[in-house]
């Protein structure tokens, strides 16, 4: 397979694999880069945006004490605190989004780590309110409410503040907690900086006999690599060039599940993960019966294995195997511009007002397209108050660049929806909703290819698509939940945490959950190194929830076509104005069920059978 093309404009195609470095940022030309100025149009006005914060730190000081007077009072408090939220987040964003555009710049590390220490600063200066609200009785907080309607947009924060009262601590101690916030920050930037810019890997075997440089973003397409000889050799380069350095990652790693230990035995949850889950009202069980519903279901995982190994000829098959497409020499590669095309066509069943923003959003500065040295791995979208969203791509030509591209879009639409119908209070979606609106665009996208393609080869390599994207979404995420689950079980139990152990439980779960017919190589002990989303605490679950709630919304969309259409647009225009389940259910999905887990799986299991059946017949 020949590694991605990237064009630039109008200029001549040119392969990855031609270039035998990754290109510098000054390279890649302005249309497609982000347009950070929407944020702020010079660094002057960034600075005065963070004297102002400043200012506001040392207004809010005044009501310390004073919430119990008025409603008035009460409700200026608030908003300043909404305006101390929405300065620091666009403070923020704007430095840290320029660092991620290259983590070598020293200016913007500079910047982000100011901005980080203002923003404990804003914590600390803000902490008071929430212990002072709940000391407020619940006759005067009603009677605050009706004498200033004005208050009434807080109602959602002031229930669900009781429902949490006693997880919140006296003004003094949130106090310090917030002050200590920069500090227990130190081990997830130090994985950053480890990774994305002091590691450096060496250079690999490419296509046709080509030697690259090898990079995280170059790594996703060699591993894809027809080529058994180059994505073995990318497997070992990366995971040999993490494994030097596994004693620094187990720290840092280590170093962060201690940090979220103590504020949950703080706080007084019985758990790191009841301290997670609870802060969004989803319960324990809802992540527990995943991970045994998956349990439940891993012979479909297992027959998918076996199926890949007949199909690709191999006598054994290895993890760098599984993400090797089932088919040969067919075109499913896309340029960035036939990328944008088939993603607007594929959402036109969510309606026109959607696919007008959408097509804003394509247009209009909102992403960063290419890899460049220096940039950080993966994609993601950066929802921020009274500024559009931004996206990070790392685009190459692949079908799943341009499933990324959707997914990441399906972030924005939710963030711009929420942003511009919720006043800044319940504007921010929770997690367990966030990976809905962006798995439910890839659903619609691989059914409007699939629907599109009559091509035998072509509907095989997107099946396969679809079988991986389960495989990576469903079964993997699970994996990945379930190895926090017992990593944070084991250091509660004050289990100290080492790479051995790390790697040893990594291990155990791969057999588990692919089987005892692959290959396990050592090499894969280490993966857990890689893996940003651990410094998130029990995060990945939702991915596997958000999948399953879009397959079925999705569905709901595609076969009722407009009701369900106006019942999804409401549930991204309600921001976090209700709990997420809630949210969900209006929508048309109990995700307290395992249901949709169930049926997700029952889907997979059925496109395994007519993958089955096209390979037979080939």
């Amino acid at each position: 397979m020949v590694l991605s093309a990237i064009v630039f404009g109008n200029t001549a195609n040119s392969s990855v694999s031609a270039k035998s470095q990754v290109p510098e940022r000054s390279e890649i030309p302005s249309e497609y880069k982000w347009s950070l100025s929407d944020i702020y149009s010079d660094e002057n006005l960034w600075q005065s945006d963070f004297n102002h914060l400043k200012t506001l730190l040392k207004d809010i000081a005044h009501y310390k004490g004073g919430l119990n007077q008025s409603a008035d009072n009460l409700l200026a408090c608030l908003k300043i605190r909404d305006d101390i939220g929405i300065i620091s987040g666009k403070l923020y964003a704007y430095a840290r989004m320029h660092r991620d555009e290259d983590a070598e710049n020293t200016k913007y590390q500079a910047m982000t780590g100011k901005i980080e220490s203002l923003l404990a600063e804003a914590g600390a200066a803000t902490a008071f309110i929430e212990p002072e609200v709940l000391e407020l009785p619940e006759q005067l907080l009603a009677d605050f409410v009706k004498a200033n309607p004005s208050l009434k947009e807080y109602k959602f924060y002031f229930d669900d503040l009781s429902r949490q009262k006693q997880h919140v601590l006296s003004p003094a101690e949130e106090e310090l907690l917030s002050r200590v916030s920069e500090v227990t920050q130190a081990s997830e930037n130090t994985f950053n900086m480890l990774a994305h810019a002091d590691m450096k890997f060496p250079m690999t075997a490419g296509e046709q006999g080509s030697e690259i440089q090898l990079s995280e973003g170059r790594y996703s397409t060699l591993i894809r690599s027809t080529d058994r000889k180059v994505r073995r050799e990318a497997f070992s380069n990366l995971f040999g060039t993490y494994n030097k350095y596994r004693n620094t990652f187990a720290a840092t790693l280590g170093g962060n599940v201690k940090k979220n230990i103590f504020y949950a035995k703080t706080r007084k949850y019985n758990s790191t993960l009841e301290s997670a889950l609870k802060s969004e009202n989803v319960p324990i069980e809802v992540y527990t019966n995943l991970i045994s519903t998956v349990h439940n279901n891993l012979a479909p995982l297992h027959r998918y294995v076996d199926l890949k190994k007949k199909a690709l000829n191999l006598s054994e098959i290895h993890m760098y195997d599984l993400y090797t497409p089932l088919v040969k020499d067919v075109d499913m590669n896309f340029r960035y511009e036939e990328g944008l095309e088939i993603v607007k066509d594929s959402l036109k069943p969510l309606g026109s007002e959607y696919n007008e923003i959408l097509a804003k959003g394509l247009s209009s500065g909102w992403i960063d397209v290419y890899e460049n040295r220096g940039k950080r791995t993966g994609a993601y979208c950066w929802g921020t108050h009274t500024v559009h969203p931004f996206v990070l791509l790392n685009y190459n030509d692949r079908y799943d660049a341009v499933s990324t591209l959707t997914h990441e879009m399906g972030h924005a639409l939710h963030s711009h929806y929420s942003h511009t119908n919720q006043p800044y209070i319940t504007a921010s979606y929770t997690i367990f909703s966030a990976e809905v609106a962006s798995t439910t665009n890839e659903i619609l996208l691989l059914d409007y290819m699939l629907n599109k393609i009559t091509d035998k080869q072509q509907r095989l390599y997107l099946i396969n698509q679809y079988l991986e994207q389960v495989r990576t979404t469903v079964y993997r995420q699970t994996m990945f939940a379930e190895f926090e689950l017992l990593l944070y079980e084991a250091a509660e139990k004050g289990e100290t945490i080492t790479a051995d152990m790390l790697d040893s439980l990594w291990q155990e779960l791969n057999v588990k959950y692919y089987g005892k017919d692959i290959v396990y190589d050592k090499e894969l002990n280490i993966e857990w190194a890689r893996i940003p989303h651990f410094y998130s605490h029990f995060y990945v679950y939702q991915y596997v929830t958000g999948y399953s709630a879009a397959t079925a919304l999705a569905d709901k969309i595609l076969n009722e076509g407009k009701p369900a259409q106006d019942r999804y647009i409401s549930f991204l225009k309600s921001g976090g104005s209700d709990y997420s389940l809630n949210l969900l259910r209006n929508a048309g999905v109990d995700m307290s069920s395992p249901k949709p887990i169930e049926v997700t799986l029952a889907k997979f299991s059925a496109r395994l059978d007519e993958l089955e059946k096209l390979l037979t017949n080939s």
